[in-house]
């Protein structure tokens, strides 16, 4: 088993910026790919940015530029650095790794709420 656990959720104005993180811990070793997703208010959940165990990235299109994805295997963390957020970038955050065997592990959620 996998547990994750996200952190770096709250209320930022836009244009601001947030650093989400997701620390893995338990069979890490059977983890290959990390990634974020987020589910709206009335949204179908989608995929944000994910990062395999080689480094590959891949973002979703209403990111890419703002958001970026990164891995720290040592400490068993991937982060998501987000800037010139958006309202449209409100969501529950969550983070997931997907194992070799392709088994789907997910963490709590955070949300994420850009207001002025």
């Amino acid at each position: 088993q996998v547990q994750l656990v996200e952190s770096g959720g709250g209320l930022v104005q836009p244009g601001g910026s947030l650093r989400l993180s997701c620390a893995a811990s338990g069979s890490i070793f059977r983890i290959n790919a990390m990634g974020w997703y987020r589910q709206g208010p009335g949204k179908q959940r989608e995929l944000v940015a994910r990062i395999t165990s080689d480094g590959s990235t891949n973002y979703a299109d209403s990111v890419k530029g703002r958001f970026t994805i990164s891995r720290d295997n040592a400490k068993n963390t991937v982060y998501l650095q987000m800037n010139g957020l958006k309202p449209d970038d409100t969501a529950v955050y969550y983070c997931n790794a997907v194992s070799l065997m392709f088994v789907n592990y997910w963490g709590q959620g955070t949300q994420v709420t850009v207001s002025s």
